[in-house]
């Protein structure tokens, strides 16, 4: 017999597979489009992406397990990236000759993934912390080190257009 305890577990634990559900039906039908968008508004908002390196070494050593991983890691992992690079857009953007309204847009959409990718996992378990060290690493070394300069967001722009078409490289492999 159940008690009503019990009845509100299980009703707990229904919706909150519907929402896990309903987040996972957004990456199926609408991950693609919008990070597309965003890659292109990447390429819009400034100029040429620069062809000088960053000091600090993409970590595709953080992406490979990942390729292989479960969906859920995989989702986990791409909703980390995704908040860590928003986290290096909100420092201070003063030298940057970028189109404003193109980087809103940018980071609005970006926002929009993260919210809704939060959805398609379970929050229990902790972010990969290589991958936030990286990032903290990545705004020390080029944005701080740099101060701020354009040249620094113009690196930034890179590595964030290199990880965001590596994120895509494994979306494709879920459908």
């Amino acid at each position: 017999m159940y008690t009503m305890q019990s009845w509100t577990c299980i009703f707990l634990i229904i919706c909150n597979m519907q929402s896990v559900c309903h987040g996972c039906d957004w990456i199926r039908h609408h991950y693609g489009h919008l990070s597309a968008e965003y890659l292109s508004l990447l390429d819009q908002m400034g100029g040429d992406i620069t062809e000088q390196d960053a000091p600090v070494f993409f970590p595709e050593s953080l992406y490979r397990p990942i390729d292989d991983a479960e969906f859920e890691d995989q989702v986990r992992f791409r909703n980390e990236t995704i908040y860590q690079i928003t986290k290096l857009f909100d420092g201070n953007m003063k030298a940057v000759t970028w189109d404003k309204k193109k980087l809103d847009n940018f980071l609005n959409i970006l926002e929009r993934q993260f919210d809704n990718l939060k959805s398609c996992v379970s929050p229990a378990k902790i972010p990969e912390r290589r991958l936030k060290r990286y990032f903290k690493k990545l705004n020390r070394m080029v944005l701080r080190k740099m101060n701020y300069s354009a040249l620094a967001w113009e690196l930034i722009r890179k590595e964030t257009k290199h990880h965001l078409q590596r994120l895509d490289i494994f979306q494709a492999k879920i459908h």
